[in-house]
């Protein structure tokens, strides 16, 4: 199983680009404290490039800027190209299934857009009682008698 988890800070601002079929493909790094400190007392951190792909992508681009903390899920990929001396180089990144932003609407910084208006919440009490189904109405009513069966004849 390919699965990674991560929570950390966009060490710079995302860049957008758009594949030659206008699939949108976002690229940013983040910084990932460790868990542990070094011999100086100090906790390191490892910088990951990751790769957002489609509306997620968009939507990277447009509400996140270098400092904003992130989570993100999806998966370990490496890759290869050629360099401009043709010598193979190989790229480990994560791509991103799913990215949570994790920072409060208040602490986004001025520069961010804030177009968007926050989703609000689902009021479940103003909404009327869904109607039952009377039994009259039974869509399955025409197809023949009822079956009955016990609790102890059901394989689970």
């Amino acid at each position: 199983m390919n699965k990674v988890f991560l929570i950390g800070r966009l060490t710079r601002d995302p860049e957008l680009r758009y594949t030659s079929s206008n699939i949108a493909v976002a690229t940013f790094s983040i910084a990932v404290d460790r868990n542990f400190s070094n011999a100086a007392g100090e906790r390191e951190a490892d910088f990951i490039n990751i790769v957002v792909w489609r509306k997620q992508a968009e939507n990277v681009k447009n509400y996140m800027h270098k400092g904003s903390q992130v989570a993100i899920d999806g998966r370990i990929q490496t890759r290869s190209y050629d360099d401009t001396d043709g010598k193979k180089r190989y790229v480990t990144e994560v791509v991103a299934d799913n990215v949570q932003f994790l920072d409060s609407k208040g602490s986004r910084d001025a520069s961010a857009p804030t177009s968007a208006p926050e989703p609000t919440p689902y009021d479940f009490a103003s909404q009327p009682e869904p109607k039952t189904t009377d039994v009259k109405n039974d869509p399955f009513a025409d197809f023949g008698n009822n079956i009955e069966i016990s609790d102890d004849d059901l394989p689970f």
